[in-house]
């Protein structure tokens, strides 16, 4: 008999910030059956990763405000964001791109910051950048948090003796030049560095190549990408982007020894040249951004597909190292800086594509939301020395328990919000602590569900709820959206159900 399992949902509508949700009228039901005779594959902690690339505000004040700042910080890193990013434990960050990353020099960003020298960041807004944040804040960065580093290589417009350097660099504890100048730089012990990108969307900004020649790219590339043996460093191959799987066809086919394939996909309301907007919206663009957040299960699935043909035994990971929601961005921010609101439906997005990567656990290895500060889907929000948690944050607070956790299958039975949409979305595991834990997604904004399990036993948890679809905290009221506990559980013909408000 099951004794206790954490309920989490993403829900939304009438409740106030801090209340408990009341028991709604019911007027649709859900059958929900989890079979935990079958565990699948561990789901790995890295699908939860972050993206922090040299883009607006999200190094700069996001992360970064130097020593000298008014605003609090530990060596020149903002205290109120290390502290919300070592309360979710981030696993990964992945750095400096993105675009920036394919015309970065990372000999820009070592040495005195004083001389270092100061260049246009042509993709995000034309703005001078410093390089006053490069390798060492950021390798410190990420032992700061407690994250593996990600660091994506320039394949675009250096050369791989440039890129084996670098590696040197922050891996070696050797007598090297390199490794003897980043002690110089104030740094005695090499960095651990997990993930070395092979480049970056190289079908698009990393160079505009052919998938045939970005597979001859990648083995030329990852050659020369060498670190210690007994530091484990994976290698991630830059893959394809949303319907084309040319270059995940073409890289697992010619493109050498790798241990990870990226995807990167994007979520809009409506299509890329006119995306909508952030807050604001209708309810039928609640439903297609949560259709075309869906997709994603597709892409994955028929981008796993391709890697089976090449690679039955599944040594090679996916990695999802950039997806997120991207609307226009907000009204009077700098252009090309990419800064939006995130909302209740964004917190439905990462919900739905969270349950997407935990159920294709045996091939998605990792995943980066597009981003972590003041960029796109940002977890967290800042202004000077204000600072807010997004709905996405939350998200990302309450999956924590999935970490390492053993999924189970979950079949539901029910009804449809919209075409392609389920009006419930469901995600179950054991976790570590050897509890059951179920993610529930309610996607219909104006109607409740009664949701009737297989299961015996109790449950509690956490739900996150808010007033309206586009409910969202702001500095002047942070606590709009954020979990309360959940005690709407009870029993119908012996089985553990809930009711779930719309």
């Amino acid at each position: 008999m099951i004794r206790k399992i954490l309920w989490l949902a993403l829900l939304a509508m009438a409740v106030p910030a801090g209340a408990q949700a009341p028991a709604p009228d019911v007027i649709a039901v859900v059958h929900v059956a989890i079979d935990t005779s079958k565990p699948g594959v561990e789901i790995s902690r890295h699908i939860y990763g972050q993206f922090a690339e040299h883009l607006g505000r999200g190094i700069y004040e996001g992360i970064w405000v130097g020593e000298n700042s008014k605003i609090p910080n530990t060596h020149g890193y903002r205290k109120d964001v290390v502290a919300a990013l070592k309360a979710i434990h981030v696993p990964n960050v992945r750095w400096p791109g993105g675009c920036f990353g394919d015309l970065y020099d990372w000999r820009d960003g070592i040495g005195p910051r004083a001389k270092r020298p100061v260049r246009v960041n042509v993709h995000w807004g034309g703005v001078t950048e410093d390089n006053s944040f490069g390798t060492h804040e950021f390798m410190n960065f990420s032992e700061l948090i407690g994250a593996d580093a990600y660091v994506s290589l320039n394949v675009g417009s250096l050369t791989p003796y440039d890129s084996a350097q670098w590696l040197e660099y922050m891996t070696s504890d050797s007598k090297s030049s390199l490794a003897n100048e980043r002690r110089r730089n104030g740094r005695a012990k090499p960095w651990n560095l997990h993930f070395v990108g092979i480049g970056n969307e190289t079908w698009g900004c990393g160079g505009n190549m052919r998938s045939e020649y970005a597979a001859d790219i990648n083995r030329r590339y990852a050659t020369f990408a060498g670190t210690p043996r007994e530091m484990g460093s994976l290698k991630i191959a830059s893959g394809s982007h949303d319907d084309n799987y040319d270059f995940a066809e073409a890289m697992m086919r010619d493109g050498g020894k790798f241990d990870g394939l990226s995807v990167h996909y994007y979520t809009v309301p409506r299509v890329f040249r006119d995306k909508g907007p952030a807050t604001g919206f209708p309810e039928s663009e609640w439903a297609s951004t949560l259709a075309h957040a869906l997709h994603i299960d597709e892409i994955v699935s028929k981008t796993a597909a391709i890697m089976d043909k090449y690679d039955p035994a599944k040594k090679i990971g996916l990695y999802v190292d950039e997806w997120g929601t991207w609307y226009d961005q907000e009204a009077g921010s700098h252009p090309g800086f990419l800064y939006q609101q995130s909302s209740l439906r964004d917190a439905e997005v990462a919900a739905l594509s969270l349950n997407i990567f935990q159920r294709h656990s045996d091939r998605v290895k990792g995943a980066n939301i597009a981003q972590m500060i003041n960029v796109l889907q940002a977890m967290i929000l800042t202004d000077k020395e204000k600072m807010v948690l997004t709905p996405t944050y939350h998200v990302f607070d309450m999956y924590q328990v999935f970490m390492g956790a053993v999924p189970y299958s979950a079949k539901v039975d029910g009804k449809t919000y919209r075409e392609g949409v389920p009006m419930l979305d469901v995600s179950a595991a054991r976790g570590k602590d050897g509890k059951l834990y179920l993610a529930m997604v309610n996607t219909d904004p104006s109607h409740a569900v009664q949701v009737i399990t297989n299961l015996t036993g109790t449950a509690h948890g956490r739900v996150l709820t808010a007033f309206a679809m586009d409910a969202h905290n702001s500095f002047d009221a942070p606590n709009m959206v954020r979990p309360i506990p959940f005690k709407n559980s009870n029993t119908a013909d012996g089985k553990l159900a809930f009711d779930m408000p719309a």
